[in-house]
């Protein structure tokens, strides 16, 4: 049966509708933003000075928008976890201390599974933020700190399901942990820190001397080997490449597959007679273990090259590494 208030799908244009609707958020999202003020402000201030975490509680679609936010303050450097309201009320409100902050997110401000818990919190003493679309709702009045995220209209054409509503407190909810993250002094480091596993993660946590091969892994030759015995040592270890070291083990020179194509082609290079001194790279460049794996990235991109030494303060080799290696760590 077709709906009597259907569009004709051959004339109806999906993209106006898609339009209205981003339209229509999007003045939502400014009516809200034109409110923040002194709650906010408190609001941010009991969540800094929270001596536990902050609890993220909510029903139905504003429970999927409290579980984000708890996940983004966590990630950002606010300790916070989300506890279904229906599952508090079974058991789960043991999990609540004393110690910390509860963020309540109900539109109506009415949602009985919310104002079930209010006494319990209150008896405890855990400060409450509510976030509502109703200043005069029960949830605001129970509030400590009430952030309004009413909206002048649902994006969808019904008023029924939550569209506008739910951007405006998801957008509260990156606002007060933003908020938090610059107050705190929050850096790419401590977020990396958090995000071991993700691709920020790699890129600030690891270093050379994670990725690189070294101790008997290193090919490394003396200045007065032969080409041949340079051959052999590239041979033995399989990174393309092998150093040439003094006798204290200090870089001055670099052998690689591209300079062997280089000396086989030189009509006048003796491949049987030459030493490797005589066809290696000098002072090549090199990278410290201490640096980020992505800087050598950076460097190899930039130079042109695809393998690195990798030397100490006193250009000692301690490692060697070449681009399939970090791209085995992923951070290229």
């Amino acid at each position: 049966m077709v709906h009597p208030a259907a569009h004709d799908v051959a004339t109806f244009s999906f993209a106006d509708a898609g339009r209205r609707v981003f339209a229509t958020e999007v003045d939502g999202l400014q009516a809200v933003a034109a409110r923040l003020d002194g709650e906010f402000s408190a609001a941010c201030a009991r969540m800094l000075a929270c001596r536990g975490r902050v609890v993220c509680t909510g029903m139905g679609k504003s429970g999927h928008i409290a579980r984000k936010i708890a996940a983004t303050l966590a990630s950002t450097g606010t300790p916070a976890f989300y506890v279904h309201p229906g599952e508090a009320g079974h058991g789960d409100l043991g999990m609540i201390t004393d110690a910390d902050v509860v963020l309540a997110l109900s539109y109506s401000g009415e949602s009985d599974e919310i104002l079930m818990l209010l006494p319990v919190l209150k008896r405890q003493g855990n400060p409450l933020i509510a976030m509502t679309g109703r200043p005069t709702s029960t949830l605001a009045a129970a509030a400590e700190v009430h952030l309004d995220i009413s909206v002048p209209a649902e994006a969808c054409p019904l008023a029924l399901a939550p569209t506008s509503s739910t951007t405006a407190s998801l957008a509260m909810g990156d606002a007060l942990a933003v908020a938090l993250l610059e107050a705190r002094g929050f850096t790419a480091d401590d977020f990396a820190r958090s995000h071991p596993a993700g691709a920020l993660g790699r890129r600030l946590l690891l270093h050379i001397r994670d990725v690189m091969h070294g101790g008997d892994a290193i090919p490394a030759v003396a200045a007065d080997a032969s080409l041949a015995d340079a051959l052999m040592e590239m041979s033995r270890k399989r990174l393309g490449m092998t150093v040439v070291v003094d006798d204290a083990g200090r870089l001055i020179g670099l052998f690689t597959d591209g300079d062997l194509r280089r000396t086989l082609t030189d009509p006048a290079m003796d491949v049987r007679s030459a030493r490797i001194a005589d066809v290696m790279t000098r002072d090549p460049t090199s990278v410290e273990a201490d640096a980020l794996a992505v800087e050598a990235a950076r460097l190899m991109e930039t130079r042109k090259i695809t393998m690195l030494p990798v030397v100490d303060g006193d250009r000692r080799v301690v490692g060697a590494l070449n681009i399939q290696d970090l791209l085995r760590a992923r951070v290229v």
